[in-house]
This record gives structure tokens, C-alpha cells and sequence, in this order.
């Protein structure tokens, strides 16, 4: 079964500089600004966790798919 990441906008405040888009080391997490969520590239996205160690909120996850 593959993993994928998934952001649950529900626990993502939305409202800050998200600290996991600078340390995905594929650049598949971008934000427009700090205003808005990030938003994944999952052409980019390998689900290799990263980011979800960063996320305080634990808004960002790996799932199975």
C-alpha cells in the first residue's frame, strides 16, 4: 500500500509562516503566504515524513492510500 501526505485543514491554524515548507527536502510544499495553508505537490511529495515532524498541530500526516 502506498503512503501519502495529507494536510487536515481542520487542525492547520493557517495563520503563520508554516515551518514544514522549509524543510522538505523535495520542495513539495509551497504557501502562497502566511495567511493561507500550505498546499502540496504530490508530483513533488514522497511522503518521506519530514515535515510532518515539524508540524506542531500535527496537521500534516502520512496516510496509507
Amino acid at each position: 500500500m502506498a503512503r501519502k501526505l495529507m494536510l487536515d485543514l481542520q487542525k492547520c491554524p493557517a495563520n503563520h509562516s508554516c515551518p514544514a515548507v522549509k524543510v522538505c527536502p523535495y520542495n513539495a510544499l509551497s504557501q502562497e503566504d502566511s495567511s493561507h495553508a500550505p498546499v502540496i505537490d504530490y508530483n513533488l511529495c514522497v511522503a518521506c515524513g519530514a515535515c510532518t515532524r515539524v508540524c506542531g498541530k500535527q496537521a500534516l500526516q502520512i496516510v496509507e492510500a
